[in-house]
């Protein structure tokens, strides 16, 4: 996780810097980075109640954004179900992009090992302070940070960084394209509406992906049923 850190770290200062100058107050901001831990969303909601955009569609663009973690969690699902409530509510909570990324290539087979757990929670407390430390510090430095520092930018290279640390294979690489050229092509729509179609865009391709490479493979042949012996 070391290495994601310093972009997650950058990423994190621009989403507290983000929230503030967007008229937030300095201990709601705290509060949002708190308890909210989730970045993408953030930053999608922040220019959309900056403008007043209705409640739902701020809802919304945040439930869109945080669709994949049901995916996450699916997959999760092998891994942790036996669990004690608390404690896969906890895991929900500390669960990341990168951390899914790295859990997944350390663990590809969902058997329960005894080191899965300790090693989530070592990637998830990485997660936790390199995203916490710097958001918190562009809340309270947000009105001392000048726009002109092109911070902005900067979470955009943080974002790029990790997103091209999850682009593995021939469907993520297809997902990402579509996704970018719809969000490009609906930018016109107004309250950031084209990270919506972005988002459907690419889920779409997902799943089509996946029901592609479900009916190429072929199916198991059927087991064969002993026939039992005739008597002598």
């Amino acid at each position: 996780m070391g290495s994601a850190a310093v972009g997650v770290g950058a990423w994190g200062l621009v989403t507290g810097v983000a929230m503030v100058k967007s008229g937030m107050s300095v201990p709601l901001a705290i509060i949002m980075s708190l308890l909210v831990y989730a970045g993408s969303a953030q930053l999608a909601v922040m220019p959309l109640l900056a403008v007043g955009a209705p409640l739902w569609v701020v809802w919304l663009t945040a439930a869109c954004v945080n669709l994949r973690f049901v995916i996450f969690s699916s997959l999760w699902r092998s891994y942790f179900q036996h669990l004690p409530l608390r404690q896969r509510l906890a895991i929900g909570y500390f669960s990341g992009d990168v951390i899914f990324v790295a859990f997944m290539k350390r663990y590809p087979q969902p058997q329960v090992q005894a080191e899965q757990v300790p090693y989530f929670w070592g990637a998830a407390s990485t997660n936790w302070i390199a995203w916490q430390v710097p958001s918190i510090a562009g809340i309270l430095l947000a009105n001392v940070v000048p726009l002109s520092w092109g911070l902005g930018f900067a979470g955009v290279l943080a974002l790029l960084g990790i997103l091209l640390s999850m682009l593995f294979d021939r469907a993520t690489w297809l997902a990402a394209g579509v996704a970018a050229t719809a969000a490009i092509a609906a930018f016109a729509l107004p309250l950031k509406l084209n990270i919506l179609v972005a988002i459907a865009a690419a889920v779409a391709v997902g799943l089509g992906m996946e029901a592609l490479e479900r009916s190429r493979t072929p199916l198991p042949p059927p087991a064969k049923v002993p026939q039992p012996e005739e008597p002598q």
